[in-house]
């Protein structure tokens, strides 16, 4: 049992957020989802011990409220952030596990939100880092530095190409080299799974943006080519709790 006037929430103690949950679990009153949100995601972004203490009550709301699962996706996008509440999220294995199979629901069902319900869903699989810098393939750019000679390199996917360059403060991309997008059949691992997920959902623009974002990119400066998803993931994947 929790006792909820010893949880923080961004105001203080979380006494509130039980009612609120009550609430919005009888009757969807929109105006308790905006304090929720503030108590336990707020702006969005920022998450506090209050928010893995609803986490269960929510996963469960989830089943029928695609209010109560985007809250709760949210609220993992947020797991790596210093909230002091590593031993409630602990708690929460199985319930992340159900989160990830309500998520992966919803994304067949091609909600509108597609972009954002799939960087909840690369959260609730512990894909931190993509589900922080995922974007619609229009204007993604990725930093990361070249595995053979470390000059910081550029990599560009969107709609004004697709390239690897030297970003140069007044000229801007300089030197670009078209990027090799992986072939489908040879993805592997995270990249087949969330390349198969964006397939199996019709996103065509969102699998396209993969096959280069998991395929191989030439450094400018040594004309040496690397994997561009994982030398980005070597650079940006934390651990739980840093």
């Amino acid at each position: 049992m929790i006792d909820w006037m010893q949880v923080l929430d961004p105001l203080g103690t979380a006494g509130r957020v039980p009612a609120l949950l009550d609430q919005v679990e009888h009757d969807e009153d929109a105006e308790a989802w905006d304090h929720l949100w503030d108590a336990l995601c707020l702006e969005g972004e920022t998450v506090v011990p209050a928010s893995f203490a609803a986490l269960p009550r929510l996963v469960a709301l989830g089943r029928r409220s695609p209010e109560a699962l985007s809250l709760a996706g949210s609220i993992m996008r947020g797991a790596l952030q210093d909230h002091g509440a590593d031993d409630l999220l602990l708690k929460c294995t199985d319930v992340v596990a159900q989160l990830r199979k309500l998520l992966d629901q919803r994304l067949k069902s091609r909600p509108t939100d597609y972009l954002h319900a799939f960087r909840d869903l690369l959260a609730a699989d512990g894909q931190y880092h993509w589900s922080a810098v995922l974007g619609d393939f229009t204007d993604d750019f990725y930093h990361l530095r070249c595995p053979c000679c470390d000059v910081k390199v550029t990599v560009a996917i969107g709609d004004y190409g697709r390239y690897s360059a030297i970003r140069d403060w007044h000229a801007g991309d300089i030197e670009k080299r078209e990027l090799k997008p992986a072939s489908p059949e040879d993805l592997v691992g995270t990249g087949r799974w969330i390349y198969d997920t964006a397939v199996r959902d019709g996103q065509d623009w969102l699998a396209k943006g993969l096959t280069c974002l998991f395929g191989r990119a030439e450094c400018p400066r040594c004309a040496s080519t690397f994997d561009i998803a994982a030398e980005y993931t070597a650079a940006n994947l934390p651990s739980p709790g840093e």
